[in-house]
């Protein structure tokens, strides 16, 4: 739409250094991009697209007319906020605050896999050892206030992002790093460690956020709450009325209005946002003209209720937006922390209760997620080939005999008339195996005599799966909804209190080691706040992650990528749900469409409805 709101839309992708025998530290890399000199951008697996005298993304419109005012309604699951930063773990900032305010280093393009420009940087140099990367900033760069964005400004950055209640998301992508210094009035460098000298800790810090000394001057960023964002991005705070109204007025002094980076986007003169908490009435603002852009993310509603006079003539337009990068999982996740759930047989019985054929996906719209890795070459296919099974077979001993034959494939509900029933009855036997049976009273329960039960945990609302509660309660597990709001989930999963959750893990182009470590990597399961919901602790995991942080070509990322997928999907530590071919949505029949579609479209102006809490 145009004008338009622009967010990086891929995932910072895979690090690139030569793959060392396992065990064995790192020789020196060669690198697959240009360095030792400066550079305009860096892209892995071939050169930019866009050269340096570029004017435009071929996806935007330089030409878009600038003006007016786009009204959103909740930006993902959060349906209040009670501060401005959103670095921190205490509380609750909008979405919006980092889309519209805060300005990373660099800007990646939605026309390739992995190319990263300058933004409040006008050149990168990378040391040809990958010891340091320098970001020689823009003479123009500037916060709204006026003060020049200095290489002080991102040293201070970078070591508060590193401080104490920091979400550990922004730590360890900046974790590859020993130090930020100024080397000269417009230059700063990152000294990256011994053992983190690969592009997968480039990138990250090419794409770490800067604001402002003055913000929250004195205090540590966990006590930075109300203090409005002093930050270089094009949209300044108009309207702040906790918790439910937030405006946005677009800079007319924004610096960076005129780079190529820049051009097209950013156009609307102001951006509100009215937040609900209950989704019918959030679809009934939309119909009343509250405002301007619904994402539905429920396909019965999508089908039954995007409907009717207002769009039949016109006013309205209902849309589905074909996405064309890769999805990773969307899952019903177990928190290994439990002890139940820590036998892999609990898992996978509880998995085969899911029915997601015969009630979930009954209009036949949804794809079985049965990879972290869906719609792309990196999902595990068929049986592991040689290169596959020599990352795999040092772990043998403490894998499932599953991960070394084909690729995970969920049980299906709909081949027979019987499936479903087949399905209970091996989950019942593998519970049995466990060690748990039902007893008299129809309740499973161990030796001790405890039930069996199981709590999800729901920031938005419950009763969406009645039949995966009534093949539960089939196998004698005592299942419940809870329903919290936003602040006390969010606070629930900081601490890693819950059984299951529903997470999105989003779209991405290739594989990525930093998001995948976050994700999955032992280091993060006893930290609070991590995003290591899943609590997963498997050597093979952490080495396999590294390994796609080290793929120096793409028949090596491939690889490591193919023999995750199988570690992880053959673990059951989720129940794996879909992923959608498209984007659901209606608009108001007020904007325009760029004539150009980036290769690697995605909307991701409005995360997922269970998209990663922060």
């Amino acid at each position: 739409m145009s004008p338009r709101i622009n967010r990086r839309a891929v995932l910072r992708s895979a690090a690139l250094l030569a793959a060392p025998g396992l065990g064995e530290a790192a020789p020196a890399a060669v690198a697959p991009i240009q360095t030792g000199v400066w550079a305009h951008a860096i892209s892995a697996f071939g050169p930019p697209k866009y050269g340096a005298d570029f004017q435009h993304f071929d996806y935007a419109d330089p030409a878009a007319p600038k003006g007016g005012q786009m009204r959103l309604s909740n930006s993902d699951r959060r349906s209040s906020f009670d501060k401005f930063n959103p670095f921190t773990i205490k509380g609750v900032a909008q979405a919006s605050f980092l889309m519209l305010m805060f300005e990373p280093l660099c800007e990646f393009s939605m026309d390739e896999a992995q190319s990263m420009y300058g933004l409040l940087a006008e050149a990168i140099y990378v040391e040809p050892d990958l010891s340091a990367v320098s970001f020689r900033l823009r003479a123009g760069a500037r916060f709204y206030n006026g003060d020049p964005l200095l290489p002080e400004d991102v040293v201070d950055s970078f070591q508060r992002l590193k401080g104490k209640l920091v979400r550990p998301e922004y730590i360890t992508s900046l974790l590859g790093a020993s130090r930020a210094v100024v080397v000269d009035a417009r230059t700063v460098r990152f000294d990256i460690l011994a053992e983190s000298r690969n592009f997968n800790t480039i990138f990250e810090l090419g794409t770490m956020r800067v604001f402002s000394r003055k913000w929250g001057q004195g205090k540590a960023l966990a006590d930075v709450v109300e203090d409005r964002p002093i930050a270089s991005g094009p949209y300044v705070i108009e309207v702040a009325e906790m918790p439910s109204r937030l405006e946005f007025k677009r800079n007319p002094d924004y610096w960076a209005r005129d780079l190529p980076m820049r051009r097209g986007f950013f156009n609307f003169d102001r951006i509100a946002y009215r937040l609900y908490k209950d989704d019918e009435v959030r679809r009934e603002a939309f119909k009343a003209g509250e405002y301007d852009l619904l994402r539905e993310l429920t396909l019965s509603q999508y089908i039954r209720t995007h409907q009717g006079p207002k769009w039949r003539d016109g006013r309205i337009v209902k849309r589905a937006w074909a996405v064309d990068t890769g999805s990773m999982l969307q899952a019903i996740d177990f928190n290994l922390r439990r002890p139940r759930l820590q036998d892999i047989r609990v898992r996978e019985a509880i998995m085969r209760a899911f029915d997601f054929e015969t009630p979930m996906n009954r209009f036949n719209y949804f794809k079985r997620a049965n990879s972290m890795f869906n719609k792309t070459e990196f999902a595990a296919q068929g049986l592991p080939a040689a290169a596959e099974l020599a990352l795999l077979e040092p772990f043998r001993a403490e894998l499932p005999a599953s991960v070394f034959g084909p690729a995970f494939e969920a049980p299906r509900t709909d081949t027979h008339p019987l499936a479903l029933r087949d399905s209970l009855k091996r989950a019942a036997q593998l519970l049995a195996e466990a060690g748990w049976t039902v007893a008299a009273d129809g309740v499973l329960r161990d030796a001790k005599g405890q039930a069996f039960t199981l709590e999800m945990l729901e920031p938005s609302r419950v009763g969406r799966y009645p039949e995966f509660e009534r093949n539960l309660k089939r196998l004698g597990i005592q299942y419940t909804e809870r329903l919290v709001d936003f602040a006390l989930y969010t606070r629930r999963l900081n601490v890693k209190d819950f059984d299951l959750i529903i997470i999105v893990e989003g779209k991405f182009t290739l594989p990525n080691a930093a998001n995948l470590r976050q994700l999955y990597h032992s280091s993060g399961v006893d930290e609070e706040g991590s995003q290591a919901l899943r609590g997963v602790k498997s050597r093979a995991v952490d080495v396999l992650i590294d390994r796609i942080g080290q793929a120096t070509t793409l028949d090596e990322l491939r690889s490591a990528a193919r023999a995750l997928d199988r570690v992880v999907m053959w673990n059951h530590w989720q129940i794996p749900q879909l992923y959608s071919p498209g984007e659901n949505s209606s608009y108001w029949n007020k904007f325009g469409i760029p004539a150009v579609k980036p290769k690697h479209f995605q909307i991701d102006s409005i995360p997922d409805e269970h998209s990663l809490p922060w």
